[in-house]
């Protein structure tokens, strides 16, 4: 009963920036753990970040970690991926999921709602 809208990918050149956002219909935010993944051409799709319902302590892939930071904003029922010094390995199609248990689950198979999904290319 949850519809996930991602937004803000686009091109970049190596050692920029970028700031993804998943925008949830219906019920609120609050009530679903929340991850992202990606899915590079010619590779499987992989978590790179999740945030839990309750207490929103945080997961971060380790090719990720330091250079990526997932956030909430209950109140305006979205949830952020600030994405810094990206590199060319970065480029994929990024995904939001949300699933109303309280755990981040690192699996693909493990989230109940999936968006469409926004392309991020990093270039050099």
């Amino acid at each position: 009963q949850v519809q996930l809208v991602e937004s803000g990918g686009g091109l970049v050149q190596a050692g920029g920036s970028l700031r993804l956002s998943c925008a949830a219909s219906g019920r609120a935010f609050s009530t679903y753990t929340v991850g992202w993944f990606r899915q590079a051409p010619g590779k499987e799709r992989e978590i790179v970040a999740g945030i839990k319902r309750t207490d929103s302590s945080t997961y971060y892939a380790d090719s990720v970690k330091g250079r990526f930071s997932i956030s909430r904003d209950n109140a305006k029922n979205t949830v952020y991926l600030r994405m810094e010094n990206l590199k060319p390995e970065d480029t994929a199609v990024y995904y939001c999921a949300a699933d109303r248990t309280n755990v981040v689950v690192t699996s693909t198979s493990g989230w109940d709602y999936w968006g469409q999904g926004t392309q991020v290319t990093v270039s050099s």
